[in-house]
């Protein structure tokens, strides 16, 4: 057994609020692969200022149009072989809230994107429990903290 390499990556669950609920930006990638706007942390830099720079370089929204959420953090572990090589993979995902609709898709390894709902957006990410599993846990996230708002602003 040879020895295992670890990546480690991050990026940004983008959404935006609608009447219908929360719309989620996926991008895709081709090959019927949807994902989130990621990649790989560079040498010394912190795995928040990676995702930002990731979802900015991929997407074209900076840290001006996104309302970072905290409190949010998930991770997604998994090993892939490459080359032979068994590569341990951890990504780290922040949430953020925009208003721009508009996306620029500066990278050549996206084709497309969508903002989808949630039901949608499990449906587009079937093929991959893990990111439906972050979809997931950012989506819950989302709605107990506009509940918990809606709770604090109601009158005693």
């Amino acid at each position: 057994m040879g020895i295992m390499k670890q990546e480690i990556s991050a990026g940004v669950i983008v959404y935006q609020r609608s009447r219908e609920g929360p719309k989620f930006l996926i991008l895709y990638h081709g090959h019927s692969y949807w994902n989130f706007p990621k990649g790989k942390i560079e040498s010394e830099e912190k795995s928040l200022a990676a995702a930002l720079r990731e979802t900015r370089e991929e997407t074209g929204l900076s840290g001006a149009d996104l309302r970072l959420i905290q409190e949010f953090k998930a991770h997604q572990r998994f090993s892939f072989k490459r080359e032979g090589q068994t590569i341990f993979k951890v990504v780290s995902f922040y949430l953020a809230e925009t208003r721009k609709t508009e996306i620029r898709l500066a990278s050549s390894e996206h084709e497309g994107y969508a903002w989808f709902l949630f039901r949608e957006a499990m449906q587009i990410l079937r093929r991959h429990p893990e990111s439906q599993r972050i979809l997931r846990s950012a989506y819950d996230f989302i709605r107990n903290k506009s509940s918990r708002s809606r709770q604090a602003n109601s009158p005693r």
